[in-house]
């Protein structure tokens, strides 16, 4: 099922293998920026019901593809269905984003959480993974993901978005041990349905790791990276070309970085406050990375956008294991045409940086 694709272009920057210029995808490629994503997302009826239909999941995931050239395809899904599936209840409220019904307060609320089949509970998500890989029909790699244990259990606890994060926090100082029960029982959730996906066809894992920046450096050890190593050392990523890489990604991470490369990744994604020389200095070559254009460099014109390419382009500088991306997700605000300029402009830039000098 993973024979390569291909453009195997994106797979080869994660392997740190030469290649002859930079591949490009977007966090959030598909999504509200473009009007088919909404004509989609309207007839589809909710978000929701989005991301369980496999066939509607696959439409919106390859509409960006067919606007732009892009590398790799990325499922359409949430981090979300992981706690709807363990039995929070996720919906969503009008203008204030996911909420659950039953959030995780005591170690009772954990006792109670579902254990997960993932070819059961989030069947939906495998065939909308079999169904982008049919369709792809090995044009360029699908990436799979998933939400960090951390991140979701935000979620789980606060019940639903948080500007303080004042519940979590107060667990995970007052009561942490039922916090590392939530998170050891969201770990194993989430390093199944991560296998699942890879057996259904997903050829890259990313895992998104939104809020770890909100912890000290010792709380995000103990309370984030130590479980998203643990998903990392569970998945069946297999050998050799076939092998399915993994990236990471913290926002926010800073220094972090150096801590990251530890898990046995094979890229970090880094978002747009930190440079890529920094980034490449702090992990001294010892993964690929992927970034890290500031997503509202897309609000200004293409002249300005092909600018802004070029300093990150210039910030990792000459050789491979250099994913262009954004550092964090494409906003609704963005005109599509400015997405193409930037594409646009890594593939004509991003060869001078391929050459042996």
């Amino acid at each position: 099922m993973n024979k390569g694709p291909a453009n195997d272009v994106l797979l080869r920057a994660l392997r740190r293998q030469p290649v002859d210029r930079t591949p490009v995808w977007m966090m959030r490629q598909a999504g509200r920026y473009l009007p088919e994503y909404l004509e989609t997302r309207a007839q589809a009826g909710s978000f929701m019901d989005l991301c369980r239909n496999p066939e509607l999941a696959c439409e919106v995931t390859l509409q960006p593809l067919r606007r732009f050239p892009l590398d790799a395809a990325i499922l359409f899904s949430d981090i979300l269905t992981v706690p709807d599936a363990m039995g929070l209840g996720l919906y969503f409220e009008a203008g204030e984003g996911p909420r659950f019904e039953r959030p995780v307060r005591t170690a009772a609320d954990v006792r109670q959480l579902r254990t997960v089949d993932p070819e059961t509970e989030l069947g939906y998500v495998m065939n909308a993974v079999r169904t982008i890989r049919r369709e792809l029909d090995g044009q360029v790699p699908l990436i799979g993901f998933s939400g960090s244990p951390w991140t979701v259990a935000t979620y789980m606890i606060e019940g639903g978005s948080s500007r303080d994060f004042g519940k979590i926090k107060r667990m995970l100082y007052a009561e942490p041990a039922i916090l590392h029960s939530l998170l050891d029982k969201v770990t194993q959730v989430t390093a199944g349905y991560l296998n699942a996906q890879i057996a259904a066809g997903a050829q890259a894992i990313m895992v998104f790791d939104t809020w770890g920046s909100v912890l000290t450096p010792s709380a995000y050890k103990e309370f984030s990276l130590d479980y998203m190593a643990r998903i990392l050392d569970s998945l069946e990523t297999g050998e050799g070309e076939e092998r399915v890489p993994t990236i990471l990604f913290t926002k926010g991470a800073g220094t972090r970085l150096t801590s990251m490369v530890e898990t046995g990744c094979d890229g970090l994604g880094v978002d747009w406050t930190t440079d890529l020389a920094e980034a490449r200095r702090l992990t001294a070559g010892r993964v690929a990375l992927q970034g890290n254009l500031d997503p509202s460099v897309l609000k200004a014109n293409p002249e300005v956008i092909r600018r802004e390419v070029g300093r990150v382009l210039e910030s990792y500088g000459h050789g491979g294991g250099h994913v262009f991306n954004l550092g964090h997700g494409i906003t609704p605000d963005v005109p599509p045409e400015h997405a193409g300029a930037m594409i646009e402009a890594v593939h004509a830039l991003s060869p001078a940086f391929h050459q042996d000098r």
